[in-house]
This record gives structure tokens, C-alpha cells and sequence, in this order.
């Protein structure tokens, strides 16, 4: 009929006569009720990653937002950027469908967070659309290169993290998430996925630290 990947269409001939069938009347009820998710979960574009697959989340339970390496862009609604395709999915989330959580979600082996420490990048296409995005990440990048306590084998692990940390300090930044979390109607939650492993990794932002030697990741605790 077409050359519509031959895979794609067994898995979804799988689905109809697998998940569809058995959860129908959930697919019904979200067609004629519409969506209500209570969680928002801002993630990589990584195949890897998938956060339904993470959760094992029901069909309607999770709103998801994916993009290169999980990142969020500082409030700036009078900036030259005309599309904000991250801010206008969290203005939905929050406003729209009321939100209580948002859950900033890093995973291990990001190649966007490579790219960022790489000096060496090249961009992939005349736009750079990569490197330009990346860019948001480049003073967290520059504190980890500069830290005397990280080895360069760690930095890709620690600015994953950091990346997390940064993303929840941009989101606060949005008046309609600093607001209701003050009233403690929203809360924001950080975590990272070791795809090796399939362990997750939560982040505890009242963890002490010894700022002199170590970082923000070191907040990071293991889900047992």
C-alpha cells in the first residue's frame, strides 16, 4: 500500500489487538472526556529514554514534553525567537490541564549533552539548530570543565545531571510555575535514567553538599 516502515505497522497491529483491546474503555473515555494527566514530564527526544516505558505509564496518565537533552529555556517571552515550542507546552501543561507535578527527567549517554562538551562540534546543517539549542547549556558546561573535583571521565555523567538542576532553576523562572509552587499547588521533581542499568536516579534539592568540592549531581540518590 505504501512504504510505510513494515515494523511500525506490525507493532501497531500488535497494539490494536494487544493494549488497545484490553484497555479500550480507558481509550474511550479519554476520546469522549478528554486528557487529564496530573503529571508533567519534560524529557529527552532520546528513542532510549522513552518516559512511558520508565513509568510504565497508562495511555492518558503522563503529559510529556520531548526535546534534545531534556532542556528547558529561561522565561523570555519578548525575545527574538518566534516559536517556544518547550514554553508552550508547559503553559498548556500548567494552565490548561492544571498540572500538580512537573518532572525534569536527564538520562545517561545524551548526545546532546556530548555535543555541549565537545570544543570540537561541528555543526550537522547550516541552521547548527543543535549546537544553537545546546547553547543554553554552556555555563553549566563551563562550571564542570572548570571544577577541580570532576575527572573528565565524569563530566558527561555530572552535566546530565546538572543539565536536570539547570532546567528546574529556568522553569522557576516561568510566573505560573513560581507562583503555584509557593502556594504548594505544583511541585517540580528532578531525575536521570541510566539506560545501561535501568536504575533512576532522584534528585533531593535539600541534600547538603560541600559546594567546594562537589556539585549540584551529587544531590542524585538511587530509587531502590
Amino acid at each position: 500500500m505504501t512504504d510505510f516502515p513494515d515494523n511500525l505497522l506490525e507493532g501497531y497491529r500488535d497494539f490494536r489487538g494487544g493494549r488497545f483491546a484490553r484497555e479500550r474503555e480507558r481509550y474511550e473515555r479519554l476520546a469522549k472526556k478528554g486528557q487529564k494527566p496530573t503529571t508533567l514530564v519534560i524529557a529527552c527526544c532520546d528513542s532510549r529514554a522513552a518516559p512511558e516505558t520508565i513509568f510504565n505509564a497508562l495511555p492518558g496518565e503522563i503529559f510529556v514534553v520531548r526535546n534534545v537533552a531534556n532542556l528547558v529555556p529561561p522565561y523570555s517571552p519578548q525575545d527574538n525567537e518566534t516559536h517556544h515550542a518547550t514554553s508552550a507546552a508547559l503553559e498548556f501543561a500548567v494552565q490548561s490541564l492544571k498540572v500538580t507535578d512537573i518532572i525534569v527527567l536527564g538520562h545517561g549517554r545524551c548526545g546532546g549533552v556530548a555535543a555541549a562538551l565537545d570544543p570540537n562540534h561541528e555543526p550537522l546543517s547550516p541552521g547548527d539548530f543543535i549546537g544553537r539549542w545546546m547553547d543554553l547549556l554552556k555555563p553549566v558546561a563551563k562550571a564542570v570543565e572548570s571544577h577541580n573535583h570532576v575527572c573528565g571521565g565524569e563530566n558527561h555523567t555530572v552535566l546530565e545531571r546538572l543539565s536536570v538542576c539547570n532546567s528546574l532553576t529556568n522553569l522557576r523562572s516561568f510566573p505560573c510555575v513560581s507562583v503555584l509552587e509557593q502556594k504548594q499547588r505544583l511541585r517540580l521533581h528532578g531525575a536521570w535514567f541510566d539506560i545501561s542499568t535501568g536504575e533512576l536516579w532522584l534528585l533531593d534539592e535539600d541534600a547538603e553538599i560541600d559546594e567546594k568540592t562537589q556539585l549540584a549531581h551529587e544531590r542524585f540518590k538511587l530509587v531502590e
